[in-house]
């Protein structure tokens, strides 16, 4: 059965469906960046809320500034915007449930002028954004946001007819300040330490490029809270698409899987009114900080500890990893004794139980997250992940090796063939300048570490981090993954 409004109420009754009349809500958001993670986590928490019978008000406009986002829009279109999210996991009380919260998706490159009207309506309360790390255009060596950058540049010269969601937010608050209209809030829902500030930091920069005085409004106006998010959600493949078939009947063009587990932690930071999110299980807090710290070093991080190591060995899965326990015990290792002293006290969090957790949910089987997926855009993810952990080892004197395999294994990843000899694409924006960082074996340490706007300068000026680097990479090199974390793990007992 194609999934559509008209054949929602013929679907099997262990699919939950929307409780609330579609027609009857109203839109008040619009979410730049319409993927997976988005329909996993913030359309699933307002649609938690709708079927309460509130937050009719705060239904969703999808926007997508790329090309590649049309293959969303057709998909979401052809059935109302409808689609459906499967839970995975290895106990049975998952669900499976058709999500109603998103009315509409317009395209940049259809008509720019559209979406920023759109934008600009009074009804339109919040923009939020998942753009990737990468996305906010912040060189993470400076701290400065890329102002030399192509788009970047295009959208000053071009303020009606821009392509990056800077261009577009400024145009649209633009818009609504001449019509007197309240400005939106603008809420980051991506990885990102202090994510709110970031997004508030890149508009204020671009904003300043294009002179006037909009900026000085924006930063007396515009509310940017920070947010702490969390859901694995594993890119769909044909097969999820199959087993929604095969065992429920539903004919969906684009489905999203993800697993049980489900976190958001917001700042009550909004400068004309939100979701009742709270009663939905989100948890607002005044500062998000400690949150952030813990899910970004501990979450993330471990992600990126296990992620290229298990890829170079061959694995394919996270889960397969975790069915390692050489890796369990390298990621429970890298999780106690390297990041967790790092980590202020967490408000009702027991740390001892959210490392438990992770490690159950990184060996979910059922969930099958693609290596291939955690492994993309390292280059911006780590220096939001890995490298703060790191510096402060160095400042503290603290053993890097660790840490510093980390590193060596992504090294050994960017090569492109792993220990099986098995040839493999490097999904990356700038993979061919990290590809060429590693082409000549002598000089890798040089060319690696000495990228300021991946690393930073800590690590290439500490003798003790570059000496730990050269050993683990070396390890990896000459005697493969499994006896490297071996050597490493028996020389810590």
């Amino acid at each position: 059965m194609k999934l559509t409004q008209a054949t929602l109420q013929q679907l099997p009754d262990d699919i939950k469906r929307p409780a609330y009349d579609r027609a009857a809500t109203t839109q008040g958001i619009v979410h730049i960046g319409v993927g997976g993670f988005h329909r996993a986590h913030q359309a699933y928490y307002t649609d938690a809320l709708m079927n309460l019978g509130e937050g009719l008000d705060w239904a969703i406009c999808g926007a997508g500034l790329r090309a590649e986002d049309r293959a969303v829009q057709d998909a979401l279109a052809g059935q109302d915007y409808l689609y459906t999210l499967v839970e995975l996991g290895d106990t049975p009380d998952t669900q499976v449930r058709v999500i109603g919260t998103i009315s509409d998706m317009l395209l940049a490159e259809d008509s720019p002028q559209a979406l920023i009207d759109k934008l600009s309506e009074p009804a339109i309360r919040i923009v939020s954004l998942t753009i990737t790390e990468g996305g906010y255009c912040i060189d993470d060596s400076s701290g400065e946001f890329m102002a030399h950058l192509p788009l970047v540049q295009h959208d000053v010269s071009h303020p009606q007819a821009p392509k990056t969601v800077f261009g577009f937010l400024c145009a649209a608050l633009a818009q609504r300040r001449a019509a007197s209209v309240k400005p939106f809030t603008v809420m980051s829902c991506d990885n990102l330490p202090h994510n709110g500030g970031v997004a508030r930091k890149a508009l204020l920069a671009f904003a300043a490029l294009q002179g006037g005085d909009l900026h000085d409004w924006i930063a007396e106006h515009v509310s940017f809270p920070n947010a702490m998010v969390d859901r694995i959600t594993p890119m769909t493949s044909n097969a999820h698409k199959q087993q929604l078939h095969d065992r429920h009947g539903i004919d969906d063009a684009w489905p999203v899987v993800c697993e049980p587990f489900v976190q958001w932690v917001l700042e009550d930071k909004f400068g004309d009114g939100r979701p009742a999110w709270e009663k939905v299980g989100v948890q607002f807090t005044d500062d998000v900080t400690p949150y952030e710290e813990m899910k970004i070093k501990l979450l993330n991080g471990s992600h990126l500890a296990l992620t290229y190591l298990g890829f170079v060995h061959g694995y394919r899965f996270v889960h397969e990893t975790m069915n390692d326990p050489l890796f369990v015990r390298y990621i429970r290792a890298y999780m106690d004794q390297d990041v967790t002293p790092q980590l202020a006290s967490v408000p009702g969090i027991d740390l001892e139980g959210y490392k438990d957790t992770l490690i159950e949910r990184f060996s979910n089987q059922a969930i099958a997250d693609q290596l291939e997926r955690v492994c993309s855009d390292g280059s911006s993810k780590f220096p939001k992940f890995t490298v703060p952990t790191i510096n402060r080892l160095i400042e503290s004197g603290g053993d890097l090796n660790r840490a510093a395999l980390v590193v060596a294994a992504w090294a050994l990843y960017l090569k492109g063939v792993d220990e099986k000899g098995s040839h493999y694409r490097i999904p990356d924006p700038r993979a061919a300048f990290c590809q060429a960082l590693v082409a000549d074996d002598g000089l890798v340490t040089q060319r690696l570490l000495g990228v300021d706007e991946i690393f930073g300068t800590a690590m290439a000026q500490s003798a003790e981090f570059v000496a730990a680097f050269e050993i683990q990479l070396k390890h990896l090199r000459l005697n493969g993954v499994q006896w490297t974390l071996e050597h490493l793990l028996s020389a810590k007992e």
